[in-house]
């Protein structure tokens, strides 16, 4: 489908101007003309612009070649890849793998993605084991991720979000619910008392203790005790479950784009999918992602 660059280039191109060429300094539109290097010369003003330019193509010195056939690995492989896979299967040094990879995981984001709605399930999961004699729960050194689930009517799960907090008081589980959830909803948790302030923030709120119910964390919380349990098999597995703190939000977007199109019946479909989120998403230096994307 992309046998060179030219091929690439107009893919780009046609994600990005969807209704034709307009130009990024003029606003006319028509088609350009076309000169070396891929360059696109408006003919009112001549403005040289570039399909690839002010997207996370920008300036890179990979083949487009490359993005898109790491795209392609990375969104029709089961349970994705890691940097080291896609370095070994492209045949490129890690450091060129990585960074695609970093630059795909903002990608994936959708600054105008929906909240959730409806029944959600809310709770909190530890990634990074416990070391021996160490404590357990919430007051263990471990990395801190909370979890919100759509429930359906069908005893079904819809789509989720998660976000690598501190800790797990009101101050960061609450503005993480602002943000992903609709008002009015009706939030499910347990009876940690990091949730107590829901109801003052305009959702139904309905708590569950598990001491009080009797219920293990499975039974009561189904859906986000499923969601936590394939996030870490697939860091167990796919990444040896090496994952920086500093970049773990970065792993959570790609489980949440994964996650959230399972039912695609057509892989070419979520290609489709990053490659138009990466042609709207703005420039990622590697300084940006080096230390950890500031999300």
């Amino acid at each position: 489908m992309f046998p060179g660059e030219e091929a690439c280039l107009r893919y780009v191109e046609a994600l990005r101007w969807q209704d034709g060429f307009a130009c990024p300094a003029c606003g006319s539109s028509g088609e350009p003309w076309r000169a070396s290097r891929g360059r696109l010369v408006c003919r009112a003003c001549r403005h040289q612009a570039s399909a690839t330019a002010g997207t996370v193509f920008d300036k890179t010195r990979t083949p487009l070649t490359t993005w898109f056939e790491a795209a392609w690995h990375v969104t029709t492989a089961k349970n994705g890849m890691s940097a080291q896979t896609l370095a070994s299967t492209l045949g490129a040094s890690y450091r060129v793998a990585w960074a695609m990879l970093q630059r795909y995981r903002v990608a994936m984001v959708r600054a105008e993605r929906e909240t959730l709605r409806g029944d959600v399930e809310v709770d909190e999961t530890f990634v990074g084991g416990v070391a021996h004699g160490g404590k357990r729960g919430r007051g263990a050194r471990k990395c801190v991720v909370v979890i919100a689930v759509e429930i359906k009517d069908s005893n079904g799960f819809g789509r989720v979000r998660m976000r690598h907090v501190p800790d797990a008081a009101a101050a960061s589980l609450e503005p993480f619910i602002c943000a992903v959830v609709k008002p009015g909803s009706t939030v499910l948790t347990d009876g940690w008392s990091g949730y107590n302030g829901l109801s003052a923030r305009g959702y139904r709120h309905k708590a569950t203790p598990l001491s009080q119910a009797g219920q293990s964390t499975e039974a009561s919380m189904p859906g986000v005790h499923r969601v936590a349990s394939l996030l870490k098999r697939w860091i167990l597995g796919t990444h040896q479950g090496s994952v920086d703190p500093a970049h773990l939000q970065s792993y959570l977007e790609e489980f949440t784009f994964r996650f959230n199109r399972r039912s695609s019946g057509k892989r070419g479909l979520v290609f489709r999918r990053l490659i138009e989120q990466a042609v709207v998403t703005r420039p990622v230096t590697e300084a940006d992602v080096a230390h950890g994307y500031e999300w």
